[in-house]
């Protein structure tokens, strides 16, 4: 799916509740953004960027590009500041615009995951394309995206560094402007975008291991059980108590990377009364054991 923002939405703030709830996402987003390469094209040229197992973008620094891919149906013409995200790697081609065969056209191009087992529900919310205009994004987008572009040019120690710090801060503007101005929403940014659900979503993010069941989720969107379980499901395609065990599993596998800390405290701080308890839910919601993911880090 290609989701590219509406222009004719509004471009002021959404409810304040959406921005908390989001901010509690991307709190624990277990992200990691890296710059691989930073391409100067001239003149007629061509990219063919396979399938990868990690999220891709592509920044235009200068001049114009033109991205295509089965997703878009038709070519999206990409001017300087305009950001293009495969946050599942999806197959496509790189080209020089039309009519440009004299300019030049610089890019940065990088790669990004969430770590874990893949069950981040941004990792899973996320469509198979966007397309970021800076005509249409945030202020500090534009500006952090041309920063980026002078980066690129400067002759400094860590600049490497430095673009990829840049360049996490960009993606996290980048998926803050595609909540706020997508035409379609699916499943966790059409929650969000629902004051009830939104706020229960961000009490769960930041209190994972709260005792929570399907009677205090309600009460706090102030709606009956039946009419919020409803809702909840409707818009995020699972049961409200499924939400909270994943969430719980990908919060689990962030506190793991932390050897300081035990399974059976990461187990308390959760809500599970037993690490044994606690250790058979994660390998049966991400498929591997506690122990694996410690074994990964090192």
């Amino acid at each position: 799916m290609y989701i590219e923002p509406n222009p004719s939405l509004p471009a002021g703030p959404r409810p304040r509740l959406v921005e908390p709830a989001l901010e509690s996402l991307l709190n624990r987003s277990m992200l990691q953004v890296q710059v691989v390469a930073e391409l100067h094209r001239c003149g007629s040229w061509y990219e063919d960027e396979p399938r990868y197992e990690c999220g891709l973008f592509h920044l235009v620094g200068s001049g114009q590009c033109r991205v295509e891919c089965d997703e878009l149906g038709s070519a999206a013409e990409l001017e300087p500041g305009d950001l293009v995200i495969f946050p599942h790697g999806t197959p496509h081609r790189l080209l020089g615009a039309p009519g440009s065969d004299e300019a030049r056209t610089s890019l940065i191009c990088g790669e990004f995951r969430f770590t874990g087992s893949g069950q981040h529900p941004l990792n899973l919310a996320l469509p198979s394309c966007m397309v970021i205009r800076a005509s249409q994004a945030s202020t500090p987008f534009r500006q952090l995206a041309a920063t980026m572009a002078e980066v690129v040019h400067a002759d400094c120690a860590g600049r490497h560094v430095l673009l990829n710090k840049l360049a996490d801060a960009l993606f996290t503007l980048a998926i803050c402007d595609y909540a706020r101005q997508s035409a379609e929403r699916h499943g966790l940014f059409a929650s969000l975008a629902d004051p009830r659900i939104a706020r229960v979503l961000q009490d769960v993010h930041a209190h994972p291991g709260k005792a929570w069941t399907m009677q205090s989720m309600a009460a706090l969107a102030c709606m009956s059980r039946s009419a919020f379980a409803e809702r909840f499901t409707q818009l995020m395609k699972m049961p409200p108590i499924q939400y909270v065990t994943q969430w719980r599993v990908s919060v689990a596998e962030q506190l793991l990377r932390d050897r300081q800390q035990s399974v059976a405290g990461i187990a308390q701080q959760l809500g599970y009364s037993s690490e044994a308890a606690f250790r058979r839910l994660f390998k049966r919601v991400s498929g591997i054991c506690p122990g694996r993911v410690r074994v990964a880090v090192n």
